[in-house]
């Protein structure tokens, strides 16, 4: 996670000064950024199914820490080559094939099939609010920056914690922490790539999936939590 940030920070502050220079570029890179964005969504779904209805089992924190953290790696060296775009499908389909199990979970549940639905159409939602606002207002966002990166990695830490010592309510409310940490790091990056600061659609891509796929399971602990009562 701290690299998506150290590199759309970077190209933030190289853009800061003049926004709308790079307006072509910046057209460029959110037309092919969206292109691979719905191909990544597309596939990772396609993975999550097949992890589902093959019954697969999670496989569990850590290893699903060590493939994500080191495929997010390999994506961020080779960016700027085409390898980039292959490990980003790597990279989405193994967190498609980790969702599996986790859909499986909810749909289990009474009325699991409405939570799961909800959580997606509450993510498309606050998606296209945040996307269309920063396309249309193009205010500048990149204040958030510093921001998202503390208070994500803050709610990770917390996360873990909750986790290990078995906490749901702790773990309950860095789900909603998230929700919100999500969305503005969605209203962030498609802020920084309309003002030209992120010019890389591979990394682009990359925040924008993250973003999508915390948010949507987040949405669905709350929602799940709020049906169990």
């Amino acid at each position: 996670m701290g690299d998506l940030f150290r590199n759309s920070a970077n190209a933030t502050s190289r853009a800061a000064n003049a926004p709308l220079v790079m307006e072509i570029g910046a057209h460029r890179v959110l037309r092919n950024t969206y292109m691979l964005l719905a191909m990544c969504l597309g596939f990772s779904a396609l993975m999550a199914g097949l992890s589902a209805s093959l019954g697969l089992p999670h496989p569990g924190l850590i290893l699903t820490l060590v493939g994500f953290y080191g495929l997010l790696f390999m994506v961020t060296k080779f960016r700027d080559r085409g390898l980039g775009v292959l490990l980003v499908f790597a990279l989405t389909g193994f967190m498609g094939y980790t969702l599996g199990p986790i859909l499986t979970h909810y749909l289990n549940m009474p009325n699991g099939g409405q939570i799961v639905f909800m959580a997606f159409g509450g993510t498309a939602a606050i998606f296209i609010g945040l996307s269309a606002y920063a396309l249309i207002s193009r205010r500048d966002f990149s204040w958030m920056g510093s921001f998202l990166m503390v208070g994500i990695l803050v709610a990770f830490l917390v996360g873990l914690a909750a986790i290990f010592l078995q906490l749901p309510a702790l773990s309950l409310a860095v789900s909603a922490v998230f929700v919100l940490l999500m969305s503005g790091l969605i209203l962030f990056e498609t802020n920084n790539i309309v003002r030209g600061g992120e010019t890389n659609y591979v990394m682009a891509t990359v925040t924008l999936f993250v973003s999508i796929f915390n948010l949507f399971t987040s949405l669905m602990h709350l929602l799940g939590f709020a049906s169990n009562d």
